[in-house]
């Protein structure tokens, strides 16, 4: 049998302080530059690279590896290229129980008690998903550090249930990427910024950017993500990875600081489709204390089921209004994937429009912003007296107290327009939020999909990631998201190539509910065309023209 003996003295050394107060607050100073002054050293290598779940649990079945030795191996990665070499910031914090917790998951599989497919694994998640460990819960903000939950969001307890080693926290664009308008994904008043592993000075995207690329970077087995409109998929497009965002009530928010109780969720941020899969099993489940699940139970199912299933008959549809053209690069590999679609037996719809794309935006944001005044109030009210911070204009005078250190870069314009807005009974809400749902579901997807017959619609995720721009903020093509997004509908990404060396991704969304047969497709694609591919940590993308 062989394991690691331990970590090496420098990443002991590195894990106490990840797991110590010291890191809570690092200055801004190391989140000043984006990109390294230098080329960076090349990625050690890595005896647990590109492994799935299944692989990591057949090693650990023969006694290959343990809980504990899989978990110290994924902290000597972290320590190697998330603190230093490349630095991709890209975890705030390790679980200075971590260890303690593999530990007590080998004892039980000793013992003949193995509780599923996730006993023993390494699971990163999103710093705004809250956990009463040891762990900050703060949304990237330096406003929550100490501001402990009372209790594991419901999606922690799920993962704890099924023997997941909770790893540690990743970082996000601070707040989901709601505080202003001219934001750096992946930036927070926490971590500074994360890095996209391709290409270091390229946007990893938001908000769940840090997950995306911890899992990118073999950081982790899985991770954790949020969404509220594009902050699974966007993140997975950029890293080259497989992101799920499941329909509304699929999977609790109770315990995740929240956005918009109409368009959050969590979901899966995965190498593979079969681990995003699997994943969502887990997840996925009603609560109680999240009233949007109370269908989960007659619609939450084994969703490993679907894969291996083929895809023969299935209409797919292509609605090219708006989410197409956005990106050329884009526009041809999702081209060349609907072709190895049709290959496999699925009856490409072409052109099969949503009509009402682009006319709820400004209605989506409006809801947006009544939501996470009213939403946000509530989950701060709700921490333990302990707390500082227990209102948005709390937040707001923090902010401009700690400029500084929490505004170098950028404002808060998003939750100064938020501040402003009533209660959630005014009428501009109640139309604004009526007028989404009626274009986005019932005169949008649904009458698209009745019409055309459709198990599926397939656009663009996103074009390629965009360089990190401090300065201005983001910039860059748009998406695919916020239609499924303000539906509430599940949307699942995954890598359809890359241009330039820079990963693309496809989006296949559908109705709610349609989760299985989203994941069906995915993965008879994936399984055909295998464009997954590690990265390489480049500081900055090679752009010769291919021959």
């Amino acid at each position: 049998m062989t394991r690691t003996k331990g970590l090496n003295r420098r990443a002991l050394i590195r894990y106490g302080a990840l797991t110590g107060a010291a890191a809570l607050v690092r200055p801004p100073a190391a989140a000043a530059s984006p990109a390294p002054v230098s080329p960076p050293s090349p990625a050690p290598a890595f005896a647990l690279e590109e492994l799935t779940v299944a692989d990591l649990q057949k090693r650990m079945e023969s006694g290959e590896e343990t809980a504990r030795s899989l978990t110290e191996k994924y902290i000597v990665r972290i320590d190697g290229i998330d603190r230093q070499g490349p630095m991709l910031r890209s975890v705030l914090e390790i679980n200075p129980d971590a260890l303690a917790i593999a530990d007590a998951l080998d004892a039980e599989r000793k013992a003949g008690r193995v509780r599923g497919p996730l006993h023993g694994i390494p699971v990163l998640v999103k710093d705004n998903v809250g956990s009463a460990d040891r762990l900050q819960t703060t949304a990237g903000s330096l406003a929550l550090v100490g501001a402990a939950p009372a209790a594991d969001a419901h999606v922690v307890k799920r993962l704890r249930d099924a023997g997941a080693v909770l790893l540690g926290k990743t970082n996000l664009s601070e707040w989901a990427n709601f505080r202003s308008t001219h934001s750096s994904s992946g930036w927070s008043g926490r971590g500074g910024q994360t890095r996209n592993p391709y290409a270091l000075d390229r946007n990893p995207s938001g908000s769940s950017s840090g997950s995306g690329t911890a899992a990118s970077a073999n950081l982790c087995a899985v991770a954790v993500g949020t969404e509220t409109d594009g902050s699974i998929v966007s993140p997975s497009n950029n890293c080259g990875l497989v992101g799920i965002k499941p329909t509304i009530g699929l999977v609790s928010r109770t315990g995740i600081i929240p956005i918009s109780h109409t368009q959050d969720t969590a979901g899966p941020m995965c190498r593979t489709v079969a681990d995003a899969a699997l994943l969502l099993t887990v997840l996925a489940g009603s609560d109680p204390a999240d009233a949007a699940t109370k269908a989960a139970p007659e619609r939450a199912v084994d969703y490993t089921k679907s894969l291996g299933q083929g895809i023969q008959g299935l209409r797919i549809g292509v609605p090219r209004k708006k989410l197409y053209g956005q990106s050329p690069a884009a526009d041809a590999l999702v081209e060349a994937a609907l072709a190895e679609l049709k290959k496999l037996g699925a009856v490409i719809v072409d052109p099969a429009d949503v009509e009402t794309v682009g006319e709820f935006d400004d209605s989506e944001f409006e809801v947006l912003l009544y939501e996470f005044k009213a939403d946000l109030n509530a989950h701060l009210g709700g921490l333990p007296a302990s707390s500082r911070y227990r209102s948005l204009e709390q937040l707001i005078r923090f902010n401009e107290e700690n400029r500084a250190r929490e505004m170098p870069y950028f404002g808060q314009e998003i939750f100064e327009k938020a501040q402003a807005k009533g209660p959630l009974t005014e009428k501009k809400y109640r139309d604004a939020l009526a007028k989404d749902g009626k274009l986005s579901r019932k005169e949008g997807i649904d009458k698209t999909m009745d019409k055309h017959k459709l198990d599926a619609l397939i656009a663009p995720t996103s074009g390629p990631a965009t360089l990190i721009d401090l300065l201005n903020g983001d910039y860059g093509v748009g998406g695919s998201s916020s239609l499924p997004a303000v539906a509430g509908y599940p949307d699942l990404t995954l890598p359809c190539g890359d241009y330039l060396g820079m990963p693309v991704g496809m989006s296949i969304f559908g109705r709610a509910w349609s989760e299985p047969t989203l994941i069906r497709i995915a993965h008879a694609y994936e399984q055909a065309t295998k464009w997954r591919k590690p990265p390489k940590f480049l500081a900055t993308a090679d752009l010769t023209p291919p021959a």
